[in-house]
């Protein structure tokens, strides 16, 4: 299990379809903006080292709208981002913690302030074990930020000291001793998304092997078993697009078979992604020259995923390069 590394500082195309299929949400960008009823602050806080800046990366995936290290004085204007006219920004989140010095020391000050101003927030705490928190400064060799010249401990016992008022306040309160970096994304995940915030996107890309694999392909087919209607003088100048070349193609024994297998094969994977925090899924399929059996390929593979309701993001990566 991989540690939370929260000390360190992190800071032609188609449109998919706007439906939710199979239970996979879809990110479409054209939809609505949300109500500006719906519109919420998350203000994440918590012992340094328990995985702050890992929280705000898994609001940052679900689309949020982040600021990380935010003294608290500014939590009010940052909420002032979120307008009525349905135009703005709707979900923000803000890392507000012991790095900010002084500034700190207004954080229950401004709470009561938002909450006075009807601000739509949730307070989330992030804990962790002495134990645990030392290791990870240790493995990360930096200080804590109220250590001083003391040790790690110290520093850690004042953070608590410090904190504890705030932990008492919180909505949602997550001690992530014994989580890795993606147990807490999940968990993130599950307190603070409902199924719609959690995109699927989807690409089937054709290409060609002459010019190399594309290098963020989770899926490789290779189509070169069909006949290269390249060898086809009245089809050469065509591309997989063409009917003609699409015929010659797909009319081939096994051609039609192979891509309606394979959109059967793949769909109950698409689930699987999701839940191992992998939204972003790209199918390459491939030929000699990435004009004419991958495009047709990649059109057809397509077309069957849209069939059964999946977003599907088409490309051809090599078609008209040569």
């Amino acid at each position: 299990m991989t540690d939370i590394n929260a000390p360190q500082n992190e800071a032609g195309n188609e449109p998919n379809p706007p439906t939710v299929p199979n239970g996979i949400p879809i990110l479409d960008e054209t939809s609505a903006l949300p109500d500006a009823a719906d519109a919420e602050m998350i203000i994440i806080t918590g012992m340094s080292g328990a995985g702050r800046t890992r929280a705000a990366m898994a609001l940052e995936d679900l689309d949020w709208y982040v600021v990380d290290n935010l003294p608290p004085t500014l939590l009010t204007a940052l909420a002032g981002m979120m307008t009525a006219d349905g135009t703005g920004v709707h979900r923000l989140g803000a890392v507000v913690d012991v790095r900010s010095r002084e500034f700190f020391r207004d954080f229950a000050t401004v709470l009561e302030k938002l909450e006075e101003e009807k601000v739509n927030f949730r307070l989330i705490f992030l804990d962790c074990d002495e134990a645990t928190l030392v290791r990870r400064y240790e493995s990360n060799r930096r200080p804590h930020p109220l250590q001083g010249d003391g040790r790690i401990l110290d520093g850690i016992r004042k953070e608590r000291a410090l904190l504890a008022p705030l932990k008492k306040q919180a909505d949602e309160t997550i001690d992530t001793s014994g989580m890795g970096v993606h147990d807490l994304t999940r968990h993130m995940r599950d307190v603070v998304a409902d199924a719609s915030d959690i995109p699927l996107k989807l690409t089937v890309m054709s290409f060609g092997f002459k010019y190399g694999i594309p290098l963020d392909a989770d899926h490789v087919l290779d189509v070169r078993f069909l006949k290269n209607p390249y060898w086809v003088t009245e089809l050469r100048h065509l591309t997989g697009r063409d009917e003609p070349v699409a015929r010659y193609v797909l009319e081939q024994p096994g051609a039609r078979q192979f891509a309606e297998n394979y959109a059967e094969l793949l769909a109950p994977m698409l689930k699987g992604y999701l839940s191992e925090l992998k939204p972003f899924v790209t199918i390459a399929v491939g030929c000699t020259g990435g004009k004419h059996r991958s495009v047709a390929m990649t059109e057809l593979i397509a077309s069957k995923l849209r069939a059964e309701n999946f977003p599907v993001r088409v490309t051809h990566r090599d078609l008209g390069r040569e």
